[in-house]
């Protein structure tokens, strides 16, 4: 996933798709821990991708609690 993909999601979206990133995760190293895992890569994109949407929740809870300037 890029970034540009998630830069347009709303926050519900990005929570969403965050939960739903981290399911794939775990199961993904229940599959590892039991030697069944076939793309193990697949685990260093999961990471990555959660770590960009939970970059840009951060930006849109920043962006909205950050007071008007004058």
């Amino acid at each position: 996933m890029k970034f540009s993909e998630i830069k347009d999601l709303t926050l519900v979206e990005l929570g969403a798709k965050g939960r739903d990133l981290r399911q794939e995760m775990f199961n993904l190293r229940l599959q590892q821990a039991s030697a069944q895992l076939e793309k193990p890569a697949r685990i260093r994109t999961l990471r990555k991708d959660i770590a960009r949407i939970e970059t840009q929740i951060s930006a849109l809870g920043n962006k909205t609690a950050k007071p008007a300037a004058k």
